[in-house]
């Protein structure tokens, strides 16, 4: 198929999304849409060539990409949440036909449940934290065989219209006890949680395994890396991040995404325990993440791997560049991390000013303007930080 036949589609405009445009871009694939919903920085970016604004429902998603399949034959999507992720299998059958789709529609909610996930690390002998599912309000009273501190993340959400949060961190007894309503009322509203207990050391301890498998199954390219630190907190979303990692990150993604059968672009983290020396699961994404730039930046590009999977061309064969420390900077989160954490000036210093190399998340001279943009975000995220250091929020 003719690349001018074919459009590129981001689904959503952050930074994830930003910087799957900048990769593809870099790769000379220079027909790119974007769907976001509210301003984005992606959306004043000067590399894409259409763009339409969405909100979170499948049918109005539907309606956009019908809109896009009249002026292009076939759409190669690259979703940047798992609420995309869910819409898209809700409309396959409308859209299968002229959209590459990045997962397996057979399994794709079993394998965002992250007790899925997890036993599946059971049956391969792939490390995780000692963890329980609470499916129902009885096994929230089920933490006996648990020693705090504790980590609770949602398991499976099949409301998608709730808000629930990221990670829930329980230091001891009594705080869990105190956040129990507040679970049981989300669990009433058809979450789902995995409990497990927290993996000692702070957020320099996060290793992720990011490929992309091909629906036949094979992993086309693959990179490892490691998160420098995160934002707001150890149990946040990356700030920076390197290329650096051991071996057995790449032996226990590999074995994992396979053992899921799971297609497109996939991101297992895993957390190193001192205790044991051992890395263990944190979470399955099945969908670029945040710092996924690392990859292309240290040699592997994973965006374009699936784009020219998608249309049927041949694949180019990466080999990651682990020979220089390469780190991935995105000040917008550095800048409130300084501020708002105690202590952060030694990671701040590390993470702008260390490694071999330094490349940063949005900032770049030939497309200004999101960059600019981002400078709004900036400020309001440097008012917030204020407003933690000081114990206001």
């Amino acid at each position: 198929m003719k690349s001018k036949d074919v459009v590129a589609l981001v689904l959503g405009g952050h930074v994830n999304g930003y910087s799957i445009i900048k990769e593809l871009h870099a790769s000379s694939i220079n027909c790119i849409a974007l769907f976001d919903s509210g301003r984005s920085l992606s959306r004043y970016s000067n590399k894409i060539s259409y763009h339409a604004e969405i909100d979170s429902t499948s049918e109005k998603l539907l309606f956009e990409l019908r809109k896009l399949n009249l002026l292009y034959d076939q759409i190669v999507i690259y979703p940047t949440d798992d609420l995309q992720l869910e819409n898209l299998l809700d409309i396959y059958k409308e859209i299968s036909s002229f959209c590459y789709l990045p997962f397996n529609s057979n399994n794709l909610l079993q394998a965002l449940d992250k007790s899925f996930q997890y036993a599946i690390c059971d049956r391969y002998d792939i490390p995780y934290p000692k963890t329980i599912s609470a499916k129902k309000l009885s096994d929230l009273d089920c933490i006996s065989e648990l020693q705090f501190p504790l980590l609770i993340k949602p398991s499976t959400r099949k409301d998608l219209t709730v808000d629930v949060f990221r990670t829930l961190y329980c230091k001891d007894y009594d705080n869990y006890m105190s956040q129990k309503k507040y679970l049981s009322d989300l669990m009433n509203s058809n979450i789902e949680f995995v409990i497990s207990e927290f993996v000692p050391g702070d957020d320099t301890n996060i290793y992720a395994y990011t490929c992309f498998r091909s629906n036949e199954g094979e992993i086309l390219n693959s990179w490892t890396g490691k998160k420098l630190t995160q934002y707001p907190d150890n149990y946040g979303i990356f700030s920076s991040a390197s290329n650096e990692s051991p071996p057995v990150v790449e032996k226990q993604g590999a074995d994992l995404v396979n053992a899921m059968d799971a297609y497109g672009i996939l991101e297992p983290e895993f957390k190193y325990d001192c205790r044991d020396g051992k890395y263990k699961l944190m979470e399955v994404n099945l969908r670029s993440m945040m710092w996924h730039r690392t990859g292309s930046i240290s040699g592997v590009k994973i965006q374009e791997t699936q784009y020219l999977y998608a249309i049927n061309n041949q694949v180019k064969n990466y080999k990651q560049d682990k020979d220089i420390n390469i780190h991935f900077v995105l000040m917008l989160h550095e800048i409130p991390n300084l501020i708002a954490r105690k202590g952060y000036w030694k990671h701040f210093k590390y993470n702008v000013f260390g490694g071999e190399r330094r490349e940063w998340a949005i900032f770049e001279v030939n497309d200004v303007k999101p960059f600019v943009y981002s400078l709004n975000l900036l400020f309001l995220m440097m008012g917030s930080a204020c407003l933690r250091r000081f114990g206001l929020r």
